[in-house]
């Protein structure tokens, strides 16, 4: 509205202003005034008022400023001349203005998208983006992102409608088939435009009926070399739909196939993670288990039997007894280093009492003076008290270790929302995380778990480790 009011009123009020002044601005001077608000209409309201305005100053100029006046009849060349090259140059600023200006909008909506790709947004977060961005550029009513499934169906992964809402419902499952725009891009791969739904047929069809859509177009989505998805503008006016919308679409999709490409990767990468995880764990309770039921079970037999044959040796062969006894101590330690190495591999005392015992136990068998802090008074998921479990671990025996600290501070604590724990030594720091498997290795059971490990070891500022464990994907 306000692009028709200046393209309108602006280059009238210019000419009546200027009458006072007519021997000085001349029709040169007035002209050139009117092509600035030409190019204020178009950037305001774009072509349609920019030549509304281009008309209204070549009628007011012809009446007010060229002889003789409140006539339109144009006695001299030059005037024409000035007239015409008014017209060709303004309609020319009008359609070069609004072609620039929608130039700077889809830049800067694409520079939106891909500043939520750069930081590694969520998928669903890159979907709702992207649809209300090209819902915002384009003149459509509504925008559906479409995953293709091996079934023949289509996935809604993204909905935008200007009047609100999200229709057809994110996550609604869609059987393909029929002749409607997302089965001839599934079919056809390439970019597809519908003017009217009257033919169309199908379930999708139906669904878009239902939403009012009247015209649509749709772009491929393709991601490492496969048709992936579809990317959908629709409108509900009359009008067919301009026909560089496919080349608009085409933009972002582009944007969006690196950022479905990146997710699934991350995604890729994070199952890798857990499964490595899960595989070490379960061949660390193997081993336990073995070690328990089999060597350890083993060696107490041992030791039992050699206590019977001690007790059957005369009292005055007091060598043969010492031996025997010192048989049985040797039995007696090395089963106890057993034990301790047990202990390492998967702690009996996690999966009794839960996090807080297996800490406090470890604590107690530190070389390094330990002070705690436990605040989790309940049980976790199992994955998350061996992860918190293994860190302390490592803590304790880099601290004893390699810091040569005198003290370990160590905090846990677990809300509704996750773990938190934090590990502080006063030993020399240092530390690289990037050196050695231990806390490599430990980045990678905390980040399996949609967790975060941040370690700070300025040297001879001691050693921190910070770490985060969400409770509800774990």
């Amino acid at each position: 509205m306000l692009g028709w009011v200046l393209g309108v009123g602006a280059p009238t009020l210019i000419v009546v202003g200027s009458l006072p002044f007519r021997s000085s601005f001349g029709l040169a001077g007035v002209l050139f005034l009117t092509l600035l608000i030409v190019a204020a209409t178009s950037m305001v309201g774009g072509v349609r008022p920019a030549v509304a305005a281009v008309a209204v100053g070549v009628l007011a100029a012809a009446l007010a400023d060229v002889p003789p006046t409140g006539s339109l009849r144009v006695q001299y060349q030059g005037d024409l001349a000035a007239l015409l090259a008014f017209v060709v140059v303004g309609v020319g600023i009008a359609l070069l203005v609004d072609e620039l200006g929608e130039l700077a909008e889809q830049q800067a909506a694409l520079r939106r998208v891909a500043t939520i790709v750069a930081r590694d947004a969520p998928p669903d977060e890159v979907f709702a983006a992207v649809a209300e961005q090209v819902g915002e550029l384009l003149p459509v009513d509504m925008t559906n992102l479409g995953r293709f499934g091996t079934d023949g169906t289509m996935t809604v992964v993204a909905s935008w409608n200007r009047a609100g809402g999200t229709i057809p419902a994110v996550g609604t499952v869609i059987a393909l088939g029929g002749r409607n725009l997302s089965t001839l891009v599934a079919q056809t791969g390439t970019s597809a435009r519908m003017d009217r739904y009257e033919e169309s047929s199908g379930a999708v069809s139906t669904v878009a009926r239902t939403v009012g859509s009247r015209s649509a177009v749709g772009t491929p989505i393709f991601v490492a070399g496969h048709l992936w998805g579809v990317m959908i503008a629709a409108s509900i006016q009359e009008r067919p739909l301009p026909r560089d919308t496919e080349e608009q679409l085409a933009r972002f999709t582009d944007l969006l196939a690196t950022a479905i490409a990146n997710a699934e990767g991350r995604s890729e990468l994070a199952a890798s993670r857990v499964r490595v995880v899960t595989a070490a764990d379960e061949a660390r309770r193997r081993i336990e288990r073995d070690l328990h039921d089999g060597t350890q079970q083993r060696l107490v037999s041992l030791s039992l039997e050699l206590r019977t044959a001690e007790t059957a040796v005369p009292p005055e062969m007091t060598d043969v007894r010492a031996q025997l006894a010192g048989v049985a101590q040797g039995l007696t330690e090395a089963l106890e280093d057993l034990q301790e190495i047990a202990r390492g591999i998967h702690p009996a005392v996690l999966a009794k009492g839960g996090l807080g015992p297996a800490v406090n136990a470890f604590a107690r068998r530190s070389a390094v003076p330990v002070e705690l802090d436990l605040r989790a008074d309940r049980r976790l998921p199992e994955r998350v008290e061996v992860a918190a479990y293994y860190v302390v671990a490592e803590a304790l025996t880099n601290a004893a270790k390699h810091a040569h600290a005198s003290v370990v501070h160590i905090e846990v604590a677990v809300d509704d929302l996750g773990l938190q724990l934090m590990i502080r030594d006063d030993g020399r720091g240092g530390a690289d995380a990037t050196r050695g498997s231990g806390l490599i290795g430990l980045r990678d059971r905390v980040e399996s778990l949609g967790g975060r490990l941040e370690i700070t070891s300025a040297v001879g500022s001691g050693t921190s480790l910070a770490v985060t464990i969400p409770i509800a994907t774990s």
